[in-house]
């Protein structure tokens, strides 16, 4: 087969089936855990976090895997569903531990027949952090993904629920029922809470990932196991290529000298990602790949240096 444009830019409609997608862009997407290639010192980074039932803060470049590392650990220890929270700048603590809908509620309560009835398990949903800190027998996974977007207030919020291991639910604090069924995070499982306490019972096992974009307290960072991505070493890009792909590469093979690109780029300084690479290495080496005379744009463009637009 042959390099395909699929579109030619010309505006004429026509029918046809693309190509089979990358591994890592198909879905329903599958965990990349059992396919994760772990760097020289975070296996035990891992497991130091683990026997001290502390966060691990990983600090790195985008795209040098830092949120996968927690697909490996629930995958190889079998810790069920990963639960995840996204930091944006108006991420705050509360969101993460529960979801409470007072204006569906109060609706709700307006409609006919419905003023003698208070069903306000409906309107509370338990968030990623809340979830995991539940009294699990075994303990959850939880993903805090790019920490350092979040509000300067944030680390000490984060960190006196993480040393208390429990929060409360105000609103089921003060409520008639002494026992109410909440939804988890991403679920329709429920599990009861007695007057709003959740109290911990198996610590999470929690991974926190940062950019680098800003510097956390002291306290916060003492109290996590911290470790920062290397930069990847020619051996280290081989492994993650054939785990990914598949496929043996050989020196002086077309893969080969991607990789080899991609480590010259690094080493001038350029920021680029590992996910650039496979990109790369994918589609520049499958049976469509582009002709000899594309190859080069297109290679540059697949790697192009992530601080530039």
């Amino acid at each position: 087969m042959t390099w395909q444009p699929y579109y030619h830019g010309n505006g004429i409609p026509r029918e046809t089936a693309l190509p089979p997608a990358p591994p890592w862009r198909s879905f329903p997407a599958r965990s990349m855990g059992d396919i994760f290639q772990p760097p020289e010192g975070l296996v035990e980074a891992i497991n130091s976090a683990l026997h001290l039932r502390r966060p691990l803060l990983i600090t790195g470049d985008p795209g040098s895997g830092k949120s996968t590392v927690i697909d490996s650990i629930a995958s190889e220890l079998q810790l069920g569903r990963v639960l995840r929270w996204h930091i944006t700048s108006r991420s705050i603590l509360d969101d993460a531990l529960y979801r409470y809908d007072v204006l569906g509620r109060v609706h709700a309560q307006q409609l006919p027949n419905e003023q003698d009835r208070d069903d306000i398990a409906s309107f509370l949903q338990l968030g990623p952090l809340g979830t995991a800190l539940l009294p699990h027998d075994h303990p959850r996974a939880l993903l805090i993904d790019e920490f350092d977007k979040g509000d300067f207030d944030l680390p000490g919020d984060l960190l006196d629920v993480l040393e208390r291991g429990e929060y409360e639910i105000k609103e089921l604090a003060r409520h008639k029922e002494p026992m109410i069924e909440i939804r988890e995070w991403g679920s329709n499982i429920v599990h009861p809470i007695h007057r709003g306490l959740v109290t911990c019972r198996s610590f999470p096992v929690i991974v926190i990932t940062s950019n680098g974009e800003r510097d956390f307290p002291a306290p916060f960072l003492r109290r996590c196991v911290r470790f920062h991505m290397p930069k990847p070493t020619p051996e280290f890009l081989h492994a993650v290529v054939r785990a990914h792909l598949g496929s043996e590469i050989s020196e002086g093979d077309s893969a080969s000298n991607i990789i080899e690109t991609f480590l010259e780029r690094l080493r001038s300084g350029d920021l680029v990602a590992i996910d650039q690479l496979l990109n790369a290495v994918y589609l520049l080496t499958s049976p469509e790949a582009p002709p000899a005379q594309l190859r080069k744009d297109v290679q540059d463009l697949l790697l192009r240096e992530l601080t530039r637009t």
